[in-house]
């Protein structure tokens, strides 16, 4: 079934969409995976971040919430990892700025006194049908938000991560099968899988796992708010599946490579994308 057609100004907001992503309010059951846990989540407001975040919420982990301004999307979120007993802390602001990036780290260590699993998720993206429509400061921010957030994240992080800790890197279906009109996206998410590959092997000896998820095409305000309406219609179902994946279809993968039942998964990239298949 087709969404209808809509569009709103990036970076989109949750509640204004039609119909509402599922992110797991009413469905995830958590079973203690992460109980004791302090997590940070980017781009954790809403779609995949926020389904990421009741996730572990339910699973027994305390979050902060970095997100850029949509901070009803972000109290909602807040709302359900409290109603699961656990901490959210909310941190409004813009990660394609390096200092921000240390703010949030230095944020989640004050009120956690560590992290335990790094979700970086925040992501930018615009349809531009020809190279020569992207503005040079679009292709700076796409790869400022989405690349470099998390070199600045990760390496904020580390001296606050031990043994057992987790990083995540949210990729895409994107970076194996471009999409030539998300052609800056596409790229920052190849060089993300690419990332994390290395960082396994750096951060292996100190116990520190990371990894990547794949995501196909979700349905999360990224969409609505970086697409024509007539794509927006016809959204996922070009895949296998045919249709667009829901943000709580993620979460058990975000689960599952954050805890320790993942103790020896480091170096690996999962697919979440509706049977269209990675390299």
């Amino acid at each position: 079934m087709n969404q209808p057609p809509q569009h709103q100004q990036p970076p989109g907001n949750q509640h204004e969409m039609e119909p509402r992503p599922d992110c797991g309010e009413e469905s995830y059951e958590g079973h203690g995976r992460l109980t004791g846990k302090a997590a940070v989540i980017t781009g954790g407001d809403s779609g995949i971040g926020r389904a990421v975040a009741i996730a572990y919420a339910r699973e027994g982990a305390d979050v902060l919430i970095s997100y850029l301004s949509e901070h009803e999307d972000a109290q909602d979120t807040a709302r359900y990892v409290e109603q699961a007993g656990r901490r959210a802390v909310l941190v409004p602001g813009d990660v394609s700025d390096p200092q921000h990036c240390r703010d949030v780290i230095a944020k989640a260590v004050e009120e956690f006194g560590r992290v335990d699993v790094l979700v970086n998720n925040a992501a930018y993206q615009m349809t531009r049908e020809t190279l020569e429509e992207i503005p040079d400061e679009e292709w700076d921010f796409t790869i400022a938000t989405n690349l470099s957030a998390m070199f600045h994240l990760c390496k904020a992080a580390l001296p606050h991560m031990g043994p057992g800790s987790s990083i995540i890197g949210s990729s895409s279906v994107n970076s194996d099968n471009p999409n030539p009109t998300l052609a800056p996206y596409a790229a920052t998410k190849a060089a993300i899988a690419n990332f994390c590959a290395s960082l396994a092997q750096l951060l292996g000896e100190r116990g520190i796992r990371v990894n990547s998820v794949a995501p196909g095409p979700i349905w999360t305000p990224l969409i609505p708010a970086t697409m024509p309406p007539e794509k927006v219609e016809k959204f996922g179902d070009d895949v296998p599946l045919g249709r667009p994946g829901q943000p709580a279809e993620l979460a058990s993968v975000y689960v599952l490579l954050a805890s320790d039942e993942a103790s020896y998964v480091s170096g690996a990239r999962i697919a979440v994308t509706g049977g269209r298949p990675i390299l």
